[in-house]
């Protein structure tokens, strides 16, 4: 029997290449989403493939829907700090009143549940590997808002019928329906195609990153895994391998694009500086092979490279 999921948020940068996934997995996708970014290039290639239906919802209004399902994954949010920052009432409504909604609808069914929280909630990190046990040192309203969730969800434990998962994503890279170049990663290579000098604050600053097909391959699996492995786990998702520094991720770029200009400012503009352990990961889910940053690099150079106006990818991201 095909399984059914509901994809919250599912026309989002990681969403939309989500369901796209799944898709091609043969499963039943329904993407709820309100397209705040007003990017419906996601859903019109989403609709094109069978099984896939949309449903146009804004979160923070009452929740209701008769379908049943075997999972819900949540990505909806609005999602960074930079607009977070910018909207902290809007970013309340939704990321925390619209995600708990979703959450009480469900948590009395027998399904699982996926929610998508960040490895921004280590904050900062001083001489230590982060690993799933580690103190939280949220920096941003954006992470603070994701542990609120995560605290709700474990605060159900022993009173709800579901099985939900927490997935603490490192940033992402890479390619999706809906592109993102206000990304770490994302951004150094479009500017360095544009042939664009960039300012990198916090040059020293550890990050862990993952390609947006690994966070899809990992997600999977969690659907099927062992229950008493999922029922109320908080997993760190990305590689050991991945962890670098701004710099480490400037010097990769320029191998690959000579021309790349960059200038390391003095002074802070994000104090966030962690790395992150994902030796959970890898026991629970048995997953070892991931999307190297060089590739990540090379993917978005061949996309540009197809482009016949690659400048407007400036505009986009969750702005």
């Amino acid at each position: 029997m095909k399984k059914k999921i509901l994809v919250v948020g599912g026309s989002g940068y990681l969403g939309s290449k989500f369901c796209e996934y799944n898709l091609s997995k043969n499963y039943i996708v329904h993407c709820l989403d309100n397209c705040i970014y007003q990017n419906n290039y996601s859903i019109s290639h989403l609709k094109k493939i069978k099984n896939f239906k949309f449903i146009n919802f804004d979160i923070r209004k009452k929740y209701s829907n008769k379908n049943l399902y075997d999972a819900v994954i949540i990505f909806a949010g609005l999602v960074g700090d930079p607009i977070t920052n910018k909207y902290k009432n809007l970013s309340k409504k939704i990321n925390v009143d619209g995600i708990k909604k979703i959450i009480n609808f469900y948590k009395n069914q027998n399904l699982r549940l996926i929610f998508m929280s960040t490895c921004s909630n280590y904050g900062f990190v001083k001489n230590e590997i982060a690993t799933e046990r580690t103190k939280l040192s949220p920096k941003s309203i954006y992470a603070k808002q994701k542990i609120l969730i995560e605290k709700y969800i474990i605060s159900l434990k022993k009173k709800s019928k579901f099985c939900p998962t927490i997935l603490r994503f490192a940033t992402a890279f890479g390619l999706s329906l809906r592109p993102r170049f206000d990304l770490t990663i994302n951004e150094f290579v479009l500017n360095a195609f544009l042939k664009k000098k960039i300012e990198i604050y916090d040059h020293k600053t550890w990050r862990p990153y993952c390609h947006v097909k690994d966070f899809c391959k990992v997600i999977n699996i969690c659907l099927n895994l062992d229950y008493k492995k999922a029922y109320f786990n908080i997993l760190n998702v990305g590689s050991n391998k991945n962890n670098f520094r701004k710099i480490d991720l400037a010097c990769r770029i320029k191998k690959i694009i000579p021309k790349f200009k960059y200038e390391i400012v003095k002074g802070s503009k994000d104090p966030r500086d962690y790395r992150v352990n994902f030796d959970k990961l890898s026991r629970f889910l048995k997953v070892k092979s991931f999307v190297s940053i060089d590739y990540g690099i090379k993917e978005i150079v061949k996309f540009l490279k197809a482009q016949k106006n690659p400048k407007k990818f400036l505009k986009y991201g969750n702005y």
